[in-house]
């Protein structure tokens, strides 16, 4: 009996030990939870491995005193959102979010642009070959641009063959997959692009936009189904290949975060995969938006000099803070070094007629 009595008072101290760390801290971390402020939100799918980054953890709770908890919500869902109450924040990855957000609610307390990431085609080696000899992409300095953006649509949507331009390995029609422009960011962000482009490289305007909108709706049509994240539609063209495709709409960010996080795995791809820059192209901006005082905290602490370096370096945001982005810190050739040819979205008011005629 004085054997089990040991390990009765054993067991009691150790459930005593862990209810007074629960109450007081947490186990194995160097900061109290006491003396951590809890910051809540939304935020884009395409920030999770940012906010899940160790380094970045440690700075926002050893500097800060942030524990920073988020749910994953599309842009246009958080920005429509009518029930906030208990989110410090909302993290869209787009300004055009961040305008729905004050048709909806006002203006916010507090908003920053805090990183950029430019839209980018990723293709396949025979694919880019291809294409340049259509004159339709070219190179420069390591990096390759659609230089003839508007050519490359008209392909897509006059049904012309991969054979046909010199592919006959690959079968069907040319096509360029995105995600779904109603439920994902960076369909949305492309369908804009792409009603720019159609408008003559100028941003398209409610008075335009009835011109350019069948043109941009065949091109969606031609699709057929489309991919509700960014992440899975960029998962499945790095796993199935030229075959299933051949030509994808993603983040520059995705590329390099993935060469950080999937060492091996990209080093078998690094020959072969293209990272193809429209001309022009468009800014998907992140803004953070402070919806408590303590979204403002969050605010000042994602613009640490150190934080910003990490987005950089290791997921591939660009710095709207004014920080270096330099990119012979990555493993990933072909980035340039800054972008020229860039495009205003749409405002939000025609993208939502954008949206709308494409079935959201």
């Amino acid at each position: 009996m004085k054997k089990f009595a040991g390990i009765f008072i054993l067991i009691a101290v150790i459930i005593a030990v862990v209810v007074f760390s629960k109450q007081h801290g947490t186990i194995g971390s160097g900061t109290a939870t006491a003396d951590l402020t809890t910051v809540t939100g939304y935020v884009g799918g395409e920030k999770l491995n940012l906010l899940k980054d160790p380094d970045v953890v440690s700075i926002l709770r050893d500097k800060y005193k942030l524990d920073v908890r988020y749910d994953r919500r599309g842009s246009l869902e958080m920005a429509r959102d009518k029930e906030l109450s208990g989110k410090d924040y909302l993290w869209p990855s787009s300004q055009v979010a961040l305008e729905v957000f004050k048709d909806v609610h006002g203006k916010p307390l507090e908003s920053e642009l805090l990183f950029n990431s430019p839209i980018v085609l990723y293709s396949w080696a025979n694919v880019t070959d291809a294409l340049v000899k259509q004159n339709i992409v070219s190179k420069s300095q390591n990096t390759y641009y659609v230089s003839d953006f508007p050519k490359l649509i008209s392909l897509v949507n006059k049904g012309a063959t991969w054979a046909s331009i010199g592919l006959p390995d690959l079968y069907g029609k040319v096509a360029i997959y995105s995600t779904d422009p109603t439920q994902s960011n960076s369909g949305n962000m492309f369908a804009g692009l792409l009603a720019n482009v159609v408008n003559g490289s100028s941003v398209v305007n409610e008075a335009t936009l009835p011109g350019v909108l069948p043109t941009v709706k065949k091109f969606f049509d031609n699709q057929g189904f489309m991919e509700t994240s960014s992440d899975v539609i960029f998962t499945q063209y790095l796993n199935k290949g030229v075959g299933d495709k051949p030509i994808i709409v993603g983040y520059e960010s995705q590329l390099i975060e993935f060469s950080i996080s999937n060492q091996s795995a990209f080093a078998r791809r690094n020959n072969d995969v293209r990272m193809l820059y429209p001309k022009p192209t468009v800014w998907s901006s992140h803004p953070l938006i402070a919806l408590t005082e303590n979204g403002r905290k969050l605010i000042a602490a994602m613009q640490d000099p150190e934080i910003q370096r990490l987005s950089w370096e290791n997921h591939g945001f660009r710095s709207a803070t004014g920080a270096t982005n330099d990119t012979s810190t990555l493993g990933v050739k072909g980035v340039p070094d800054n972008l020229q040819t860039i495009v205003p979205m749409p405002s939000a008011r025609v993208m939502e007629r954008i949206i709308n005629a494409l079935g959201g």
